[in-house]
């Protein structure tokens, strides 16, 4: 194996690593590892021998012991080259997570206009045009924010943590909690699109995140979904910085 074709990247986040595996140019393997396994890992894959990149979400002293066991680790953040323009109001608070998703949408739908859609704590819509520049997007509440938020602003409404396609009408209380996040996460994403799409024509539509799966969102010829857009975003972007 060619190592100097080789390159992990790292989407870091509070307790989960993941891990994606490059060989010219494709993901050959991807593994979710709990932080306190990253030693195993580390020693299993002989990660120190090859170039790591990664986006992080951990704190400075979590980032530099991640530094210190993978020598030739690089981390992602405002000072890295992007292979598109960011036209945000204020660039220093953008997710780099939803910059990545910018980025891979761009790359993947051969430069077109593009609205990424990350459904997972929030749900996250990121819109970038034809031009390659980054306009900016929306936030909005995943699916256990809302049910948190239903149970914490309420006396009488139980918290639960249901996660499956629902049923339109609710027959009891729960139900229509359950009726009301899911589909109405639902309707909104529906919504964005047909409004989007309205507004930028042969419009792109890459759907990713943890909860993806619990949504019916109508794929077409120019909607997909990729669990891995977060990751393909920073292998582009390591691509441009090691060049």
């Amino acid at each position: 194996m060619n190592q100097t074709n080789v390159v992990y990247i790292l989407d870091a986040g509070n307790t989960v690593l993941k891990f994606a595996k490059f060989e010219k140019g494709e993901i050959i393997d991807f593994q979710k590892i709990k932080v306190e396994k990253i030693d195993e890992y580390i020693e299993k894959e002989k990660l120190v021998d090859f170039p790591c990149f990664a986006s992080s979400v951990l704190d400075n002293i979590n980032n530099a012991s991640l530094k210190q066991k993978l020598p030739l680790l690089k981390f992602l953040d405002r000072f890295s080259n992007l292979p598109i323009n960011i036209g945000y109001e204020t660039p220093d608070t953008l997710g780099l997570d939803r910059i990545c998703n910018a980025v891979a949408s761009f790359q993947l739908s051969n430069r077109k206009n593009c609205l990424s859609i990350d459904i997972g704590t929030c749900v996250k819509f990121d819109f970038i045009n034809k031009e390659g520049l980054y306009l900016g997007g929306s936030i909005s509440p995943g699916i256990d924010l809302r049910y948190r938020s239903m149970n914490d602003y309420t006396k009488n409404l139980p918290l639960i943590t249901e996660k499956s396609k629902s049923d339109l009408i609710g027959k009891n209380t729960k139900k229509s909690m359950q009726s009301g996040v899911i589909n109405g996460i639902e309707a909104e994403i529906n919504q964005f699109i047909t409004r989007y799409s309205l507004n930028f024509e042969n419009l792109f539509v890459f759907l990713t995140g943890g909860d993806v799966e619990y949504f019916d969102i109508p794929l077409k010829n120019d909607t997909f979904v990729d669990e891995f857009l977060t990751i393909k975003g920073l292998y582009h972007i390591y691509l441009l910085n090691e060049a």
